[in-house]
C-alpha cells in the first residue's frame, strides 16, 4: 500500500513540500484533551500532553505504546525491542515512498510542527476508524518520528 497523492503541494519557506491539507480538516486545532477523554485514548492524550508542554518524552511514550499494542504479533513472544524493530522496519517503507514522491529527506528541510500533529492525529483516527485506503498507522508513526526529529534539530 502506498502513500496517497492529491497532486497538490504545500511548499514551506524552508523548501520542504507536503501534500496539500485543504479539505482534510485540521486535527491540530481540535481540543485533543477533550478528544482523548471522549475516546479514552492514551495515544491522543500523549499528543495533547506534548502540545501543552513541548516535552518530547510524550511522543516517545506514544511510539512505544503503538509498537506494543499494534506491532505485536499474536502468536509470537515479542520483547519491547522486537515490537519497536517491527514498527521501525514498517515505517522505513514510508520513508522510501516519501523519498520517491518528494525527494530524499525533504522533511528535514523543515516542516512546521503543527503539520505533523495535524497529520499524525488524522492518520491515527483514520486507522482507529478502520480506513484502509492507505497505511494510516505507518503514516502516524512517520509523522511522530519526524516531529521528534524536528523538535530536536530545528528551532521554529
Amino acid at each position: 500500500m502506498t502513500i496517497l497523492d492529491s497532486g497538490d503541494r504545500t511548499k514551506f519557506d524552508t523548501g520542504a513540500v507536503r501534500d496539500m491539507r485543504v479539505g482534510k480538516g485540521r486535527c491540530d486545532l481540535m481540543p485533543l484533551s477533550v478528544a482523548a477523554e471522549l475516546m479514552t485514548n492514551l495515544t491522543i492524550k500523549c499528543i495533547n500532553d506534548y502540545q501543552n508542554t513541548g516535552e518530547v518524552k510524550y511522543l516517545y511514550q506514544v511510539l512505544k505504546l503503538i509498537a506494543e499494542v499494534h506491532y505485536k504479533e499474536n502468536d509470537k513472544i515479542m520483547t519491547e525491542q522486537s515490537c519497536l524493530a517491527s514498527m521501525l522496519l514498517d515505517v522505513s517503507v514510508h520513508y522510501e515512498e516519501g523519498a520517491k514522491k518528494y525527494g530524499e529527506c525533504n522533511w528535514q528541510k523543515g516542516i512546521p510542527q503543527y503539520c505533523y500533529i495535524d497529520s499524525a492525529t488524522r492518520h491515527y483516527l483514520k486507522y482507529i476508524r478502520g480506513d484502509q485506503d492507505e497505511p494510516h498507522l505507518r503514516a502516524f508513526v512517520w509523522n511522530i518520528l519526524c516531529l521528534i526529529w524536528t523538535v530536536e534539530n530545528i528551532k521554529e
